[in-house]
C-alpha cells in the first residue's frame, strides 16, 4: 500500500516535469521569439517609445515610424538581454528617432563603428544606433530594439543574420545545427551575413558607386 501511495504522489511530479519540458523552447534564442513570432505588423502603426532598463530616470526614445528589416542578429556588437544568444534589431529613419528623456545618460559604445550604438551608462541598454557615415548605403537609418517598447504593432523579425557569429560570443559550435533548425522552425531563415535582399542592395550601391552597375 505504501509503495502504491508513493507512486501516486510521484505521478503528478512526473507529469509537471513533462509539461514543463513540452512548454520550454527546444533551444532558447531570445525571450522575444522563443514562444513564437507575432503574425504581422499592425496596420498603420506609426511607432512608439523605447525605454531603457533603469528603474529610475530611464532613458526614453521616441520613434515616429514603423520599424523595418527587423531580424535576429548573432553578431557580437548588438545589445541583447541577459542570457540571450541573439539580439532582435530593426531600423527606422534617423529623422524619426528622437531622445526625449535623460539623454545625458547615453554614451556611444564605439565611435569608430559604422553603427553608433548609444548605450545607457547606468543599465547598459543600447537605445539607438544611427548610421552617419557619409556615402554608406545605410546612412540615414538608425538601429533600434523594439523589445524596449510597450507599444504593440512593430514589424516582427523576418530573418536571422550573422548566425555563425554566436560562436564568437561563447556558443559551442556543436549547438549550431540545433540553433539553425530552431530558427527555421520559427520562420526565421538563417544567414551568415544579411538576408539576400539587403546584400543585393549593398552590392547595387557599390556597383553604382564604382560605375559597374547595369540594368540588363
Amino acid at each position: 500500500m505504501a509503495k502504491k501511495a508513493a507512486k501516486k504522489k510521484a505521478a503528478p511530479k512526473k507529469a509537471a516535469k513533462k509539461a514543463a519540458r513540452k512548454s520550454a523552447p527546444a533551444i532558447a534564442l531570445h525571450p522575444g521569439i522563443d514562444k513564437g513570432l507575432p503574425k504581422a505588423a499592425k496596420k498603420n502603426f506609426a511607432g512608439g517609445t523605447l525605454t531603457c532598463n533603469c528603474a529610475t530616470d530611464p532613458v526614453t526614445v521616441k520613434v515616429s515610424s514603423q520599424s523595418a528589416h527587423n531580424h535576429a542578429c548573432g553578431c557580437t556588437k548588438c545589445w541583447k538581454p541577459e542570457g540571450a544568444i541573439f539580439s532582435i534589431v530593426a531600423v527606422a529613419p534617423s529623422d524619426k528617432v528622437e531622445v526625449v528623456a535623460n539623454g545625458h545618460k547615453l554614451k556611444v559604445v564605439d565611435e569608430s563603428a559604422l553603427i553608433l550604438r548609444h548605450a545607457c551608462t547606468a543599465c547598459g541598454t543600447h537605445m539607438h544606433g544611427p548610421v552617419t557615415r557619409e556615402g554608406h548605403p545605410f546612412q540615414g537609418l538608425t538601429f533600434i530594439h523594439t523589445e524596449l517598447s510597450k507599444d504593440k504593432g512593430w514589424s516582427p523579425p523576418g530573418f536571422a543574420a550573422f548566425v555563425s557569429s554566436v560562436i564568437e560570443s561563447g556558443t559551442p559550435p556543436s549547438k549550431m545545427p540545433a540553433i539553425r533548425k530552431r530558427l527555421k522552425q520559427l520562420g526565421l531563415e538563417p544567414y551568415d551575413s544579411l538576408n539576400p535582399a539587403l546584400m543585393d542592395y549593398l552590392a547595387t550601391c557599390a556597383a553604382k558607386k564604382s560605375g559597374t552597375y547595369r540594368e540588363s
